[in-house]
């Protein structure tokens, strides 16, 4: 389960950036997925859940959302519909993938002291 080394440099990304904003908590940690990324949402959200209770997320909801796989021309910009031939009608060129694969670190909700 590979989902669990991504958890584990997610949550030392997110511990990294508490600790250089001074925070004392962290309540919510925001990330995006791609659907041909390779994580499956229900196995990271486990991974998530179990190995977060070691540190400042300990009660951080995650929140997922989806990134659909999108298809681009490399030459007109045309998007490639879904289900549709990975090459271009216009230019016959093979359609290069614009998103879809990426996991981002979107946001971290997290409590800051006022100086």
């Amino acid at each position: 389960m590979h989902e669990a080394s991504i958890v584990e440099a997610l949550l030392d990304r997110v511990e990294g950036e508490a600790r250089a904003q001074g925070a004392s908590a962290v309540h919510r940690v925001h990330v995006r997925l791609g659907e041909l990324c390779g994580v499956e949402h229900d196995l990271l959200r486990s991974a998530y859940e179990m190995l977060r209770e070691r540190g400042v997320c300990a009660g951080a909801e995650l929140e997922i959302a989806a990134i659909e796989a999108r298809w681009v021309c490399p030459g007109c910009e045309q998007v490639i519909g879904r289900g549709r031939a990975l090459r271009c009608d216009d230019c016959g060129l093979p359609a290069r993938l614009e998103s879809g694969d990426e996991i981002l670190l979107e946001r971290i909700e997290m409590e800051v002291g006022v100086n």
